[in-house]
């Protein structure tokens, strides 16, 4: 297969004279990219083989960052955001950045994926072009910061970028520092596995500038988890605040601590995985979910629309496979009626016993999440513990040698789901306890249950069962209430391929 390469270095010129299109990938990885859809419902896996097999590089790592003083999880040096969370092909998005002092900023667009063991490709470079010291907004409406940047260049996104999630390294010439912007390019192509990336959660806790998550407001009994306040789309990922102090993290959401894992493993392996947002669910509905043979929720996936829940439910019932590879899932019912908004609105199943310290103020109603996942976030909610096997001669543990009472160390974190619902056919494969913040005790039960075409939900119960696929690299393992994952574990692989396989025929 022929290969090639380009980097554009373009002037500083108006953002309409910057729309490119990358490289043209080979003519083989064309044609399977518009390819008929096989026997089963599925495009041939050579899309993402293909993909990864181009090359890759480690320069998409940040070598360089620098943190305010005051706003200690935002680099006011340069920062930036994309115009879309989300974007297909064909379509346009814009690049908004801030850099101090203004000046020249080139712009490396990188796909995030396996290849060879770096991490990502580059797809296209930009500029340098002329940023501005952009403003930070006021303090708007139920605490709200938004920007209104003007755009520094733009892009029409090829035909042939494979769907997935592209990191933007921004450069400053007139310092060393560096940080990212995030988008996913996704797509309707008919695929096994259905990736969805946990943008809502990111952006409820990206607290750039200062303290302007969800999590923060000005309430006198200090609660955290209530209505009342917003947060913009329209603005820079500031570094995550709290679990593992990763540098990588700012401007990159949450996607490098607890997604990428879970995605380099898969393109490592070669599964045809297509990536989509919470937006794209929400937007698409349940034509978008049936498309493909498997759903995943991976890592941190706490806040949801009603409607995203309502088109999953029904994708269930017409035979998805969900693998919810995460914890804390589908906690919060989220408002995003006004565009590039969200607000929190409701708990899903009501706020529980327990839960009060914490929650208040959430009068929109919603099913429990349980009725979908198999389990649901359970109180005290934050800790740690060891997966350990109760139900070893289910299918998924074929070939992992695992006996009842085997654990996997460290992997149940730092939120979990448990309290399985009364579903027919509902196992428990694993459960335990969990040591929480001021020690205290904890439960989680990980599950599946069969949908009615033959299909199966499964819940790992865990926010870090990617930590136990693979370890990318730049990736830092969390640690939390005195505990961490151990990083890459065949058991968790195999049961992972066990799951993969019955799903997805392959």
């Amino acid at each position: 297969m022929s290969r090639f390469h380009r980097r554009q270095i373009l002037a500083a010129i108006p953002v309409g004279a910057l729309t490119h299109l990358a490289s043209s990938t080979s003519q083989a990885a064309n044609k399977l990219s518009t390819q008929e859809p096989l026997a089963g419902g599925s495009t041939a896996n050579g899309i993402v083989v293909l993909e990864n097999a181009k090359p890759g590089t480690p320069d998409w790592q940040l070598a360089y960052s620098k943190f305010d003083g005051n706003a200690k999880y935002r680099c006011s040096l340069i920062e930036g955001y994309a115009s879309r969370t989300s974007v297909r092909a064909g379509k346009k998005i814009s690049f908004h950045v801030s850099t101090k002092p203004a000046g020249p900023v080139t712009l490396d667009i990188y796909r995030m994926g396996y290849y060879q063991g770096k991490g990502a490709r580059l797809m296209q470079t930009l500029g340098p072009v002329a940023a501005p010291t952009a403003p930070t907004p006021p303090v708007g409406p139920m605490r709200i910061r938004e920007c209104n940047w003007d755009a520094v260049a733009e892009v029409t996104i090829p035909t042939d970028w494979s769907s997935g999630v592209y990191l933007v390294k921004l450069s400053a010439k007139s310092h060393r520092y560096q940080s990212y912007l995030t988008f996913i390019v996704t797509d309707n192509r008919k695929a096994d596995i259905l990736f969805q990336c946990s943008t809502n959660t990111w952006q409820a806790y990206n607290k750039w500038p200062e303290n302007h998550s969800l999590y923060d407001n000005d309430r006198a009994d200090k609660r955290p988890l209530v209505s009342g306040v917003r947060v913009s789309f329209k603005r820079p990922y500031a570094k995550y605040p709290q679990v593992v102090d990763q540098t990588l993290s700012l401007g990159s959401g949450e996607f490098l601590l607890w997604e990428y894992p879970f995605a380099y493993w898969l393109e490592e392996k070669g599964y045809d995985v297509t990536y989509c947002s919470n937006e794209d669910v929400d937007a698409g509905g349940v034509d978008f979910l049936t498309r493909a043979k498997v759903f995943l929720s991976v890592g941190h996936d706490e806040y949801w629309t009603r409607k995203q829940y309502d088109s999953c439910l029904e994708a269930v019932k017409q035979g998805v496979n969900f693998g919810f590879f995460s914890g804390n899932s589908c906690c919060f019912v989220v408002d995003r009626s006004k565009p590039d908004e969200m607000e929190r609105v409701g708990r899903y199943g009501g706020i529980r016993k327990g839960e009060e310290p914490w929650m208040a103020d959430l009068p929109v109603e919603a099913p429990s999440e349980a009725a979908l996942i198999g389990a649901q976030t359970v109180s005290p909610f934050n800790g740690s513990g060891d997966w350990v096997v109760t139900k070893p001669e289910h299918w998924m543990f074929a070939g992992t040698g695992m006996k009842k009472g085997d654990r996997v160390t460290g992997l149940v974190g730092w939120e979990f789901h448990g309290d399985p619902a009364p579903i027919p056919g509902m196992e428990v494969v694993a459960a335990g306890t969990t040591i929480n913040s001021g020690e205290a005790p904890s439960h989680y039960e990980a599950t599946i249950y069969p949908g009615p075409k033959g299909n199966t939900v499964f819940n790992a119960s865990t926010i870090f069962w990617a930590m136990g696929l693979s370890h990318p690299p730049g990736h830092i393992l969390p640690f939390v209430h005195n505990g961490r994952p151990l990083g890459p574990d065949p058991r968790v692989q195999k049961i992972t391929a066990n799951l993969l396989h019955r799903w997805t025929g392959r």
